[in-house]
């Protein structure tokens, strides 16, 4: 799942180098801002066809539990 979402990470960056961990958080990328927030969420949405809930997206602190939130909605 971290490799999958990291492509997408690259993809909405447009940083073909750029590299995430469970541990990364919005400060620790560059350009991650509201907007690009949002875009992101975005298109996990749409890769994984799932739809989030903005109680849930406003309490993450990292990728980590991104990825996590987002296998819980996959998995059905």
């Amino acid at each position: 799942m971290l490799e999958r979402v990291q492509e997408l990470f690259r993809e909405v960056f447009d940083d073909d180098d750029l590299v995430i961990t469970r541990e990364t958080t919005a400060a620790d990328v560059e350009g991650w801002d509201s907007l690009m927030h949002v875009t992101l969420l975005v298109t996990l949405e749409g890769e994984f066809g799932i739809r989030f809930k903005s109680s849930e997206i406003a309490n993450l602190k990292n990728v980590g539990q991104l990825i996590d939130l987002t296998a819980r909605y996959v998995a059905g």
